[in-house]
């Protein structure tokens, strides 16, 4: 049976549609940075493709003769990106996507060593000659206390949900601490090419300090 993150670590993939705290643990994760409007940009798909193809490429890696060691079969987990601006500030509402700077990330098991990674780089290069996985990079990642929502609907309907959360934030007597490597996070639940805008599931998180 594949361990599905989500089931087995509810709370940080199935917070409600209220604001709440959580401690987000130290995890292994395939990234990649880049900037542009995520709506046009080449780049951001290319990125999209490298972290899907190694995640996969690790998850296969069960049907190679080198299988990692401590490996377990896992649910590739869902996309995530950590968002900022050309001038290092990510607000609500923003309309002006090509200033985003990005960081689109997926989660690995815990067994993913920088081995096991380039093992499945040169396994996505075998299979996918002209996908440049140069970018890519494994990081351990440790967000620690932050606060979080669901957010149901469009992309472009965030804002209220955000303004929300950050009320909350200021309620509970903690305040937003965005960094250089604190940064807005989401966590993308449902594919947008193939979920109606309205049902889509975003969970949003912000890094706190008191």
């Amino acid at each position: 049976m594949a361990i599905d993150f989500k089931k087995t670590q509810k709370a940080l993939y199935q917070p409600g549609i209220k604001p709440s705290i959580i401690e987000v643990p130290e995890m292994v994760f395939v990234m990649v940075d880049g900037h542009g409007d995520p709506n046009t940009s080449e780049a951001y798909q290319s990125a999209l493709e490298v972290l899907y193809g190694l995640a996969y490429a690790v998850k296969m890696s069960k049907n190679t003769d080198n299988q990692p060691e401590g490996y377990y079969d896992f649910v590739v987990p869902p996309l995530e990106g950590l968002w900022s601006t050309d001038t290092g500030v990510f607000e609500s509402g923003i309309t002006e996507k090509s200033e985003f700077r990005w960081t689109s990330m997926i989660r690995l098991p815990e067994f993913v060593t920088p081995e096991v990674f380039e093992a499945a780089k040169i396994s996505l290069a075998k299979k996918k000659p002209n996908l440049d996985s140069f970018g890519a990079r494994l990081e351990a990642f440790r967000e620690g206390i932050c606060a979080q929502v669901m957010h149901i609907g469009s992309y472009d309907s965030e804002p209220a949900t955000i303004l929300a959360l950050k009320k909350f934030i200021a309620d509970a007597g903690y305040r937003l601490d965005l960094s250089d490597t604190r940064r807005h996070h989401e966590l993308y639940l449902n594919d947008p090419r193939k979920t109606s805008p309205d049902k889509l599931k975003t969970i949003i998180r912000y890094p706190i300090v008191e």
